[in-house]
């Protein structure tokens, strides 16, 4: 069996996953969610920050659909913005953390003599759950943006790390490895042709369920005071800037409550979906 031979993803599975509703149904939701997020500044929207005392706390109407806020701000344009702020939170960690745990996931899985070492590392920072990471970081460098996204990425780090050398491992019993081996392959070239290729299925499955999981994380931190500062738009922070008017507005944090439900649970089916579609083993 050659590399080429070993597909790394089914070529079959983006017709699989438009098949299953609820996985399309998220896919185009997650698609509008992140254009929204892209185009925001380029949207027809009031200004996010533009306050109307003459419309506090107004609840939805034709004329601002989500309401307002304490400030006489416009939900819907904050919600769209806070969009782009927590999607950038979450994409960033996973690309920091997720590449990271990656690189040692395969040094693991190729270098025996470091395996166990680096695991148990791995398995240190496992201990610590990420709102710990978020106030240790927000205690020493201030809340913001920057500490939420590292705390995010450093518990993403081992996660990703158990998940890439456990794929790796598989892949580095195959013939193939032993073959690339035998003819005298480099380390470094065997490692980028023929290892991480084949391993992108399981990669790709856990970033999309990781996704979800990191922004709502984020969105719990923000809620606490240690992400975005006021007067940013963060669904989290937006959630949080409305607790105090929950019996007299409830809508100034029940709508960006529920946005960040409805993005995370997008990201969670579609994730599961396609860990069914590039994985025939785990279809019914």
């Amino acid at each position: 069996m050659s590399a080429a031979n070993a597909a790394p993803i089914r070529p079959g599975a983006l017709r699989m996953l438009v098949r299953d509703v609820g996985a399309a149904m998220s896919l185009g939701f997650v698609t509008l969610v992140l254009l929204a997020a892209i185009f925001a500044p380029l949207l027809p929207l009031r200004d996010p920050y533009d306050t109307n005392l003459m419309a506090i706390m107004q609840p939805p109407d034709a004329e601002y659909w989500f309401g307002t806020d304490g400030q006489g701000r416009d939900i819907f344009s904050r919600c769209i913005h806070g969009l782009q702020v927590t999607l950038f939170m979450g994409l960033a960690s996973l690309l920091a953390g997720g590449s990271l745990g990656a690189l040692i996931g395969f040094t693991a899985a190729y270098f025996k003599r470091l395996d166990g070492a680096l695991m148990r590392l791995m398995d240190i920072l496992l201990s610590f759950p990420a709102i710990l990471f978020g106030l240790a970081l927000a205690a020493i460098f201030g809340p913001g943006l920057t500490s939420v996204i590292i705390a995010l990425s450093i518990a993403t780090v081992p996660l990703m790390a158990r998940i890439v050398r456990g794929a790796a491992l598989v892949v580095m019993g195959l013939d193939y490895i032993e073959a690339a081996r035998a003819i005298g392959m480099g380390d470094a070239r065997l490692m980028l042709r023929h290892l991480a290729p084949n391993c992108l299925s399981p990669i790709f499955v856990f970033s999309t369920l990781r996704l979800g999981q990191v922004i709502l994380l984020g969105s719990a931190l923000s809620f606490l005071g240690l992400g975005a500062q006021p007067p940013t738009a963060e669904l989290g922070a937006m959630a949080a800037q409305g607790r105090n008017f929950l019996f007299i507005a409830p809508h100034i944090s029940v709508i960006p409550s529920m946005l960040i439900f409805v993005v995370v649970l997008a990201f969670n089916v579609l994730g599961d979906a396609m860990r069914d579609a590039l994985d025939p083993r785990l279809r019914i």
